[in-house]
C-alpha cells in the first residue's frame, strides 16, 4: 500500500495494490503492520452509508471524543474533504479534497480533529468509514460546506447539491464555538 502525506498534518491518502483479472479484483483495505507510525490507529466502529448523486454530507466532527476516520468508497465516486478544526494547528481552517472511487480504491485517513464531508459524483455511492472512537451524538457538530472562510472548491455537478436540513443549519468557521478536545 502506498501511503502519502497531504498538506494537512496527519491526513493521509492510501492507495492499495489492486489485484484483478477477468473474475474481479482483490485488495487489502487496511494492514496495521504497514502503517507508517509505530502505533497504527485502533479502529472500534465501522459505518457504511449510501447516497444518491448530488448528495453532500458534512462537514461533520465530534467536539468531545473526536474520531479518526479511514474512509473509502465501496461503490461509486465521491469528492471527499477534510478540514483541519484543531484550534492550535497552523493549518486551522484549511482543507484537503480528493476523489475516492471504486476504480482505484484510494482511501483517506483523517486523524481526530478534522471535519469531514463528501459530495456524491456518481449515480449512487456506498461510503465506508472505519472510526477510532464510537459515535457520540451529544457532541456531534460541524461546519457549513459552503463557508467562504474555508473556501472548499467542490466539483460542479449536473443538478443541485442536496444537503440535509441539519447540515444546512451548521455554522460557519467564524460562528462555531465547539472545537475538538484533545484525546
Amino acid at each position: 500500500m502506498k501511503i502519502t502525506e497531504t498538506d494537512l498534518p496527519g491526513v493521509r491518502c492510501l492507495e492499495p495494490r489492486v489485484f484483478g483479472d477477468e473474475r474481479g479484483f482483490f485488495l487489502e483495505t487496511f494492514r496495521a503492520d504497514q502503517w507508517p507510525d509505530a502505533a497504527p490507529p485502533a479502529f472500534v466502529q465501522d459505518n457504511q452509508s449510501r447516497s444518491r448523486h448530488g448528495v453532500l454530507r458534512g462537514l461533520h466532527y465530534q467536539w468531545q471524543r473526536p474520531q479518526g476516520k479511514l474512509v473509502r468508497v465501496a461503490r461509486g465516486r465521491v469528492f471527499d474533504v477534510a478540514v483541519d478544526v484543531r484550534r492550535d494547528s497552523a493549518r486551522f481552517g484549511h482543507w484537503f479534497g480528493c476523489v475516492l472511487d471504486d476504480v482505484d480504491h484510494r482511501q483517506l485517513y483523517l486523524p481526530p480533529g478534522f471535519a469531514h464531508g463528501f459530495l456524491v459524483l456518481s449515480e449512487v455511492a456506498d461510503f465506508v468509514y472505519r472510526c477510532t472512537d464510537t459515535y457520540h451524538p451529544e457532541s456531534e457538530t460541524g461546519l457549513r460546506y459552503d463557508d467562504p472562510a474555508i473556501g472548499i472548491e467542490w466539483p460542479d455537478i449536473d443538478g443541485p447539491v442536496q444537503v440535509s436540513a441539519k447540515d444546512a443549519a451548521l455554522p460557519g468557521l467564524a460562528s462555531q464555538t465547539r472545537w475538538p478536545v484533545s484525546p
